[in-house]
């Protein structure tokens, strides 16, 4: 199950980045500010996948 869980994270990892890159370009975000974005949503979107994995893993 841990695989499976693993895969789709990754999946949901890469197509949010790619949603968050479109962002940045419609937005016209700076580059220097667009680090900060890419790292706040892939630090939120990865304690999500953990607490949801966690939430299957105990129910």
């Amino acid at each position: 199950m841990i695989s499976v869980f693993i895969v789709f994270a990754i999946f949901i990892l890469f197509y949010v980045n790619k949603m968050t890159n479109s962002l940045c370009i419609q937005k016209e975000i700076p580059e220097e500010n667009q680090h900060k974005v890419f790292r706040t949503i892939n630090v939120l979107i990865t304690i999500l996948l953990i607490s949801s994995y966690l939430e299957i893993l105990y129910t």
